[in-house]
């Protein structure tokens, strides 16, 4: 296996990650909710297959926010696609690093990615009760 990370290009949105979010049964978040209109992330493959993508939201504070990890959950080889989501978090998370930030940020309801962040260092904060967003 080869990972190797390249940043979103326009089209991955609807290509792929639309669908991701589908299978796994979740809303695809807006275009334009996510960092640069949908490009704001980066995707891991394994050779030239996309096994998974997240973005980072950057601020104006020492805080980014280093989320909206999804996978293609019909890639077959699950110790793969874990890995790849273990790579993708840590290189997010040192990317942010490399641009400045002290803090990373992460919003998780899914068990086994709260328990992938935290094994890659990620400490929980409060719980959250409900999200609230308000579309202007």
């Amino acid at each position: 296996m080869e990972l190797n990370i390249q940043k979103l290009k326009e089209g991955d949105y609807e290509k792929l990650l639309v669908n991701w979010w589908k299978e796994w049964e979740w809303d695809a978040p807006p275009k334009d909710f996510l960092p640069d209109n949908g490009t704001g992330g980066f995707m891991v493959y394994n050779n030239d297959i996309p096994i998974c993508a997240g973005y980072i939201y950057k601020s104006n504070s020492k805080v980014a926010w280093v989320d909206w990890i999804i996978s293609d959950k019909n890639y077959r080889d699950k110790e793969s696609r874990k890995e790849g989501i273990v790579y993708l978090i840590q290189a997010l998370t040192e990317i942010c690093k490399q641009l400045g930030y002290a803090y990373c940020y992460a919003l998780v309801k899914h068990d086994g990615l709260i328990k992938t962040y935290e094994d890659l260092g990620y400490i929980k904060a409060d719980n959250y009760n409900q999200e609230l967003i308000k579309h202007l």
